[in-house]
């Protein structure tokens, strides 16, 4: 089935910026939201942040503030967040666990979910190899037979709620990528929402909380499409309508692995503490994305007239030593390190 949702693409958007607080943000984070933040704004609308910490054992409690000074520095604003509150609020999903509980019980009622008792070890046996994807295998379906109903008789047995995916493709017209499909019968299987042990899943959160916020437009990197299936069905299964998806090229360093959290020398934080001016930042991530042949000091605000999604690169950026040369200035030979 071609679940494909065509949208008004010309209306103004309501976007968001959603960081995860489990380390400082990177250059990538950086280049990614500005996308975000430029797509919503050059179609006139909004923008809200949104702590995503339901991780915690990885959530950092001053990852949290830092994300918003982070992002001020880099001269991005937004109109509803944890800073300075809005109608949705709150905008940090550690507080926003009794809707998703909420929105788990509306699954249950609607057999969407069953509770699944299998380890990561009888997924790995049961699943064949030709299956295998970055998260894992294919799971097999051991536990779908259940009802919602059966979680009642598993005592103090620990469970995870698997939604149950269809037998088809699902697919989106993607605002970067194009038309997107993936059948998630192939690629993953059933999902989980949440375990009985109350952590609840990222793939939940997210969607209750777009839908609750009234995002429209979602700009993200690519290394979530996987996940954009997914939340179509959760969209669906609440009978809400979903947002926009569109996924950007990630960033990678010059040893040819992509950024992540680790990389503390290419942290805004060690960048804004080195003294880096923010506008030459912006300039040089313009320039990344296609927006101009040269680094041009400057603000966000100063993109917005002349950004469209159509005009991004579509391929993947490489910080090479002659990129840091450009943005840091003659005879650097790279990042600024982290002390």
């Amino acid at each position: 089935m071609d679940r494909t949702d065509p949208h008004h693409r010309h209306r103004p958007a309501r976007g968001r910026l959603a960081p995860s607080p489990t380390g400082g943000l990177h250059l990538g984070h950086a280049r990614t939201f500005l996308a975000a933040w430029l797509a919503a704004r050059a179609s006139g609308g909004s923008l809200l942040i949104r702590i995503e910490d339901l991780d915690a054992s990885r959530t950092r409690g001053e990852a949290k503030a830092g994300c918003l000074i982070d992002l001020s520095w880099l001269g991005l604003d937004w109109d509803e967040g944890p800073d300075i509150g809005g109608p949705s609020a709150p905008y940090v999903q550690s507080e926003r666990l009794a809707t998703y509980a909420d929105a788990l019980e509306r699954l249950k009622e609607r057999e969407c979910v069953y509770p699944c008792t299998c380890t990561r070890a009888d997924i790995a046996r049961a699943a064949s190899a030709p299956h295998l994807e970055d998260e894992g295998p294919v799971y097999p379906g051991t536990c779908a037979s259940r009802s919602a109903a059966d979680a009642e008789s598993l005592g103090d047995r620990p469970f995870a709620w698997r939604f149950r995916v269809p037998a088809e493709p699902i697919g989106w017209d993607d605002l970067v990528i194009g038309p997107t499909s993936i059948d998630l019968s192939r690629a993953g299987g059933d999902f989980i929402v949440a375990r009985s042990s109350g952590p609840f899943a990222y793939q939940l959160a997210v969607v209750v909380d777009d839908a609750a916020m009234g995002v429209t437009q979602v700009i993200r990197g690519d290394d979530l499409v996987a996940s954009t299936p997914r939340q179509i069905l959760l969209f669906e299964a609440f009978g809400l309508p979903r947002p926009e998806f569109g996924h950007v090229p990630l960033v990678f360093g010059a040893d040819g692995r992509r950024l992540a959290k680790r990389d503390g020398s290419i942290k805004l934080g060690t960048l804004r503490e080195s003294g880096l001016d923010p506008r030459r930042l912006i300039g040089w991530l313009a320039k990344s994305w296609g927006l101009a042949e040269e680094v041009i000091p400057s603000t966000p605000g100063d993109w917005v007239s002349r950004f469209s999604l159509a005009r991004l690169s579509r391929e993947p950026w490489t910080v090479s030593a002659e990129a840091w040369q450009e943005l840091l200035g003659p005879g650097v030979i790279g990042p600024p390190q982290a002390g």
